[in-house]
């Protein structure tokens, strides 16, 4: 993930999940633990589209929702891909398997977010720091476990990714299934910026 998608993570969680629709540049420099010109850099597309309004000793957002879906049209899932294989079990049985220090994502999140899902699904995709070849070897057949590259900060947000993260790693997996979640996840963000 580029580190400008750290600044739309943040800003978008202290939205989403914490009700939170104003602070200042400086402040998320500091948070995230990148250069002030980094975050300059990510404000500018958000800038121009309207979503933000910069002051000269803060910003406020205006429109999270066109924030998630710029941010959902730039991510790249399969680039942040260390590891790939089919594992034995249900998701259920893999999910289960995990090691304690990886994040859930994708559908996974939704699950243990909101102890819901909208359809059945087949792949469970994490983070973690490691490729996990020991506990899931490589085996033949379609994969249905995707282990992405997690970054410094993803901890400090819980053992499941963001709601927005959630959002924005769906809308980049190419399965129907993938809709079905992304719908009801939609219908919950909706709520929460009601």
């Amino acid at each position: 993930m580029k580190k400008k998608e750290f600044v739309y993570r943040e800003i978008l969680y202290r939205v989403l999940e914490q009700g939170e629709r104003a602070a200042t540049q400086q402040e998320l420099s500091k948070v995230l633990d990148i250069s002030l010109s980094t975050v300059n850099h990510a404000f500018k597309p958000l800038t121009r589209m309207g979503t933000v309004k910069v002051n000269p000793m803060n910003f406020r957002i205006i429109d999270a929702k066109k924030i998630l879906l710029y941010w959902a049209s730039i991510r790249n899932v399969p680039k942040d891909v260390i590891y790939s294989t089919r594992a034995d079990g249900t998701v259920t049985e893999i999910e289960k398997s995990m090691p304690d220090d990886v994040v859930y994502g994708a559908y996974s999140a939704y699950k243990f977010n909101f102890k819901d899902v909208p359809a059945d699904y087949s792949e469970v995709y994490i983070y973690s720091a490691k490729k996990l070849e020991d506990r899931f070897p490589e085996m033949p057949g379609p994969a249905n476990l995707f282990v992405l590259k997690k970054d410094s900060l993803m901890d400090g947000y819980g053992r499941v990714t963001t709601m927005a993260q959630t959002y924005v790693d769906l809308w980049n997996i190419n399965t129907w299934y993938a809709g079905e979640f992304i719908k009801a996840l939609e219908d919950r963000i909706n709520a929460v910026l009601e």
